[in-house]
Formats: C-alpha cells, structure tokens, sequence
C-alpha cells in the first residue's frame, strides 16, 4: 500500500516554529536527538526571580481560564485515545500550542505501528528525558501525526496506534506512569507544512508538556 510507503521515516528532532509567544521548541542538525535535548525543550518557561519581574510574553492567561484548563487536562487523563472526541483533539491542540514541545520523526515498520529498530534508540533518549526530576508530576500529550497522503480514515487510525505504541513502550520500559501520558492521534489535519502534504516533515510525534506551572530560577 502506498500509504505505508509513505509512513516510513527516520527519527531526528524537526525545527519546531513558535505558534504563540509562549510555546517552546529546538530546532536540532543530523538525524540524533538526545534525551538532554528533550529535556531542554519540555522544561516549563523560566522566569528570573528578583524584586520586580518584566512581564512575559505571548498571551496571559487569567487564574479561572487556567483553572479550566486543568480540569481539563485532568479530565482526559486515563482516557482512551480513541476515546476522544474531534472537540476534544481540537481543545488539546489549542492548549498545546501555549506549552513547552517538541517534534519528532520516528520510524515505524512498513504498514505498522510497531518502532523499528533504528528508532528505538530516539524514543529510548525520550523516555530518559520524560523521566528526568525536573519534569516530575507533569501531564504529557503524545500527539501522533501522518503526513497527507493517503485516506483520512486510515491516517487517523495509524495516528492513534502509533501515539499509543509510544506510550506503551514508556510505561513498559521507563516505568512511566500511564495516567500522566495522553495520547491523541490528528491523522493528516495538521500538518507541519500544509504547502507540502507528503514531505516527511509530517510524519512526527509530537510530545507536548501541559504543566500549567512555570519554572522559576
């Protein structure tokens, strides 16, 4: 099938653009990412403590839009990936655009959901980064996406599968706790370059931290 042609891809870390003031990304060179890249990328938004703080950019959000934004990221914890509602895929990618992420390309098995063997070490380096102290307690979403070719249908399925082989495979080997990894599958309805739907640019998993609090220095 082409459509899993297609779906072959390596894993490196992709430049990851800025959506809102606030989000968070690296943009790495070659084909390796490591888990201190990770690390770098999902840690909270600093702020420099001292007697008078310059105000932060990108948007605020006031204290009962941000209580409200936990409820609801506590809410869809513990829920099946095909659980998940179209409102509720669109209110975590709205939420997700405000936070700490990043994009990676992982290579599955043709037609499959299953890591191949020269990614194993990629996710390995996530589930390093995702077990840091300095990321403990935070909610993750694992957000699958597929590039555009292909049916909807299909890509949508292949997106979820391979969000929930990402998490399986944390839990299993890291020990992550399952409850504090969201898995979410967008098929081919955002794509990272809508002007190419096929470049493999499209093909990520992206890990996104929804911890509401900031780090502070």
């Amino acid at each position: 099938m082409m459509t899993g042609f297609f779906e072959r891809f390596g894993i490196r870390a992709a430049a990851l653009s800025t959506v809102l003031a606030m989000s968070t990304g690296i943009a790495v060179a070659g084909d390796a990412v490591s888990a201190d890249q990770i690390l770098n990328a999902l840690k909270p938004k600093s702020v420099t403590r001292g007697l008078s703080a310059a105000p932060q950019a990108g948007p605020q959000i006031d204290a009962a839009a941000q209580a409200k934004q936990s409820s609801f990221i506590d809410s869809i914890r513990n829920r099946k990936t095909r659980s998940l509602s179209l409102g509720e895929r669109e209110q975590i990618a709205e939420i997700a655009a405000t936070r700490p992420k990043i994009d990676l390309e992982i290579q599955f098995d043709y037609n499959s959901a299953e890591i191949s063997k020269s990614s194993v070490q990629g996710v390995q380096e996530l589930g390093k980064a995702l077990s840091d102290p300095n990321l403990k307690g935070a909610t993750f979403v694992v957000a699958g996406h597929t590039d555009g070719i292909g049916s909807d249908g299909f890509n949508q399925d292949l997106s979820e599968r391979r969000a929930d082989t990402i998490k399986r495979y944390l839990v299993e080997k890291f020990g992550l706790a399952g409850q504090d990894l969201v898995t979410v599958g967008y098929g081919k309805t955002k794509l990272k370059d809508t002007a190419n739907p096929a470049d493999p640019i499209n093909r990520r998993v992206q890990v996104v931290n929804m911890e509401t609090k900031t780090a502070a220095k």
